[in-house]
C-alpha cells in the first residue's frame, strides 16, 4: 500500500458521505503511488483511504486497507519485515490471521499491545490506525523516515496524506508560509520535520506517533537514534555480515520482480553483491544513470560490478533540455519543494525500472550510519587545523580562495572553501553551513533571515553529533523524499537495506575509528565488503549521484533559470530577485559556484507557481472558507 489518506472531522457538517469525497479526491492525487486498487472506508466522523502497490499478497483479493473485525482500522504506506514472525506469535495469542498481507498483523498486535505496538514492528512504514472504541487515531512514522505523511488540522478536524499535493485537495486551503521553515529550506534545500512550506501542514516526525483522542493531540516518541551508544563488543565483520545478509533477505521476501539502483560505488556494490548471494535464484535487474559529462558519469563503474554479478543492467541518460518540464512535473506531483538535482536522474531511471520491475535497493543510509561523507573528515580534522599557526590558517584561506571554480562533480576547490569558510564557526554549525546550499550573508542579501537551529545531543562526540544530526534530518526529510517521491511518481517503490534496524543498531555501535581511520571514510564498511568485492571497487573514490548543474546553469538552462529568478512569486514571499540575478552573475563569472543555491531558489520559484495554482483551484469540496494568500514581504 503507498498511498494513504484520511479526514477525521467532530463537527456536525462531517457526513459521511462528505468525508468519503474528500478521501476519493486525496486518492486521485496519488493514484500514481498505488494502481493496484483502491478502497475507502467511512463510519461516522472518520474516513480512511488507501491506494495498493502490490508488492507482497499480490493477488487482487487483498484490499489496500485492513478492516478488523474489532472494529479497528488500519491504513498502511509500507512494508511490515517481520510480518511473518508476528503472525506466528499473535497465532499463539488466539489471532486467527487470514490475509497473506503483512499489513494484516497490525491491528492484532495493536489489540495485544495497545500504545506500545510500534515498538514490535520491523520495517517501513506511514500508517493511520483508527480504534472506534476509544474514538481514537493514531498516526506514525518509521524509525529511519523512509515514508513520509502529512497532516493538517483546523478547529476540531483533522486531515493526513502520504503526499502534500494530495493534503491539498481536501485540508482548508490556507497557504501561509511558515517564516523558518522557509529559512531552513534556503540554506538546506529541504523543510526539515514537523516543518512543511505551510504554516498549519506538518509532517509526522521519524520514530514519532501522533495520537488524536477525544479532540486531544498527543505528541509521542515511540524510538530514537541510538548513534553514539557505547559498543558492547569488538566489531566483527561476520556478525555484521548475518545481519546484513538477513535485512536483504526479508526485503527481498517478495512477490515481485526487483532490481537495484546500481552506480558502482560501494553501497549499492555491495547490496548487489549480497543481494545475488542471499537469492541466487532470482533475477536482480541493475539500473544506472549516466551523463555525457565525463565527471558525472558512472556507467563504466555501474558496467564492471554487473559483469561481476551476472545481473543484467539497463542505462538511461538525462540531458538539460529534460530539466525544466521534468521538475515541473515532480513538484505538481507531489507538493514540496526538494532541491536536491539529483531528484531529477532519479525520477528518470526509476521510470525506466518501472516497466520491468516495482521495487529497487538502494543504498542510502550507508554514509550517515557507517562515515561515508567528507565533511565527517572535516569534522576529525577541524581540530588539527584551528591549532595551526596563524600564518599558516592565512595560507590556506589564500590558497582556497585563489583555486579556479570547477565544473567537475568532485572539485577539490569546492570541498577545500567550504572547510576553510567554516572555520569561523563551532562543532554542529560548521557541518551546517559546509553543507549549506547558500551561506548566511547570501541568505541575508536575498532579503530573508537564517534559520533558527535548536539541535539538541550536544553531549555527544562531535562525529556522533553530525551524524546523529544528518541521520535525523536530510537523511530523512531530504535523502529519503528525494527516493520516495522520485520512484512512486512511477508506482515504484525503493528500499534501504542500510536502514533495517538491526542494521541501523549494529552501525551505531561502532567506535570512532571503525567509521574514519585518518583519510579513510566507511573504514568498517570497506573492510566488510571485501568479502565480496575487489579492492578497486571497495575503495574507489565517493562519487554520489550528482548532476551537472553548475555547468548546465551556464549554458543550456541559463535562460529558462533567469526567467524563473527574477518572477514575482519569489518578491510575493520576501526574497530579493535582483540579488538572486546577482548570484546567478557570480556564477556566470566564475566568481563563485553557486548552482546548488540557484538551485533551491530556481525549484522555489516552480513550487510557488505550483502553490499559487493549487490555492485558486481548490476543491468545491472545501467545507471550510479558503484563507489568506502566500505572505507578503513585510510578513516575514
Amino acid at each position: 500500500m503507498c498511498g494513504i489518506g484520511g479526514v477525521l472531522m467532530n463537527h456536525q457538517e462531517g457526513s459521511p458521505e462528505a468525508i468519503t469525497r474528500q478521501v476519493q479526491a486525496m486518492l486521485s492525487a496519488m493514484r500514481h503511488r498505488g494502481p493496484d486498487g483502491q478502497a475507502e472506508y467511512a463510519s461516522e466522523s472518520i474516513g480512511i483511504g488507501a491506494n495498493r502497490l502490490a508488492i507482497r499478497g499480490i493477488d487482487r483479493v487483498q484490499p489496500p486497507l485492513f478492516v478488523h473485525e474489532s472494529g479497528v482500522v488500519v491504513a498502511c504506506n509500507g512494508e511490515i519485515d517481520n510480518h511473518r514472525t508476528l503472525r506466528a506469535s499473535l497465532a499463539t495469542q488466539g489471532h486467527v490471521i487470514e490475509s497473506s498481507s503483512d499489513i494484516a498483523v497490525i491491528a492484532p498486535l495493536y489489540l495485544e499491545k495497545g500504545l506500545g505496538f510500534l515498538e514490535h514492528l520491523d520495517g517501513v512504514f506511514a500508517m493511520a490506525l483508527w480504534d472506534p472504541r476509544k474514538m481514537r487515531l493514531i498516526l506514525a512514522r518509521d524509525r529511519a523516515g523512509e515514508r513520509h505523511l502529512y497532516y493538517a488540522t483546523s478547529g476540531q478536524d483533522f486531515w493526513f496524506a502520504s503526499e502534500l499535493a494530495a493534503l491539498q485537495v481536501a485540508a482548508p486551503t490556507d497557504a501561509e508560509m511558515d517564516a523558518q521553515s522557509l529559512a531552513h529550506y534556503l540554506r538546506s534545500g529541504y523543510c526539515p520535520s514537523p516543518r512543511t512550506p505551510f504554516a498549519k501542514q506538518f509532517k509526522v516526525c521519524p520514530g514519532e506517533m501522533i495520537v488524536r483522542e477525544r479532540n486531544k493531540t498527543r505528541y509521542m516518541r515511540y524510538w530514537t537514534s541510538p548513534i553514539g551508544r557505547k559498543q558492547t563488543s569488538p566489531p566483527s565483520a561476520s556478525t555484521f555480515d548475518a545481519i546484513f545478509r538477513n535485512a536483504i533477505k526479508r526485503q527481498t521476501d517478495v512477490d515481485v520482480d526487483y532490481g537495484v539502483l546500481l552506480s558502482g560505488g560501494l553501497d549499492s556494490s555491495l547490496i548487489t553483491a549480497v543481494a545475488r548471494r542471499v537469492r541466487p535464484a532470482s533475477q536482480l535487474k541493475a539500473y544506472c544513470i549516466r551523463f555525457e559529462e565525463s565527471s558525472f558519469d558512472e556507467g563504466s563503474s555501474a558496467q564492471t560490478v554487473a559483469r561481476l554479478h551476472d545481473c543484467p543492467l539497463t542505462m538511461v541518460t538525462l540531458g538539460a533540455h529534460q530539466v525544466p518540464q521534468m521538475l515541473r512535473h515532480l513538484i505538481r506531483t507531489t507538493g514540496e519543494p526538494l532541491a536536491d538535482p539529483a531528484w531529477l536522474p532519479l525520477f528518470l531511471v526509476t521510470g525506466r525500472a518501472s516497466r520491468d520491475v516495482k521495487m529497487l535497493l538502494a543504498g542510502e543510509g550507508a554514509d550517515e550510519l557507517f562515515g561515508g561523507y567528507p565533511t565527517y573528515l572535516g569534522a576529525l580534522w577541524s581540530s588539527h587545523y584551528e591549532k595551526l599557526p596563524a600564518v599558516l590558517q592565512k595560507a590556506i584561506r589564500r590558497l582556497a580562495g585563489a583555486l579556479p571554480v570547477s565544473d567537475k562533480k568532485i572539485a577539490l576547490s569546492f570541498l577545500l572553501k567550504k572547510f576553510v569558510d567554516g572555520q569561523a564557526h563551532d562543532g554542529l554549525m560548521r557541518h551546517l553551513l559546509w553543507n549549506a546550499n547558500l551561506s548566511p550573508e547570501w541568505i541575508q542579501r536575498l532579503g530573508m533571515d537564517c534559520p533558527v537551529d535548536q539541535a539538541g545531543h550536544h553531549e555527544l562526540p562531535l562525529l556522533d553529533l553530525v551524524q546523529s544530526h544528518d541521520f535525523g534530518h536530510s537523511l530523512p526529510d531530504a535523502l529519503m523524499a528525494k527516493a520516495d517521491r522520485g520512484g512512486m511518481c512511477h508506482g515504484l517503490e525503493i528500499r534501504a537495506p542500510f536502514l533495517d534496524r538491526a542494521v541501523i543498531e549494529y552501525a551505531s555501535t561502532l567506535p570512532t575509528d571503525a567509521r574514519i581511520k585518518r583519510l579513510r571514510t566507511k573504514a568498517f564498511l570497506k573492510n566488510y565488503a571485501r568479502r565480496y568485492l575487489p579492492a578497486e571497487i571497495v575503495e574507489r573514490r565517493k562519487r554520489g549521484l550528482s548532476v551537472p548543474l553548475g555547468q548546465w546553469l551556464r549554458g543550456p538552462l541559463r535562460d529558462w533559470a533567469t526567467e524563473r529568478l527574477s518572477g514575482e512569486d519569489l518578491r510575493n514571499v520576501g526574497i530579493r530577485t535582483d540579488a538572486a540575478l546577482a548570484l546567478m552573475e557570480e556564477h556566470m563569472q566564475r566568481r563563485g559556484d553557486h548552482a546548488r543555491g540557484l538551485w533551491n531558489l530556481i525549484v522555489l520559484s516552480e513550487w510557488l507557481e505550483w502553490a499559487k495554482e493549487a490555492r485558486n483551484n481548490a476543491s468545491s469540496m472545501h467545507e471550510l472558507p479558503v484563507q489568506a494568500a502566500l505572505l507578503r514581504a513585510s510578513s516575514f
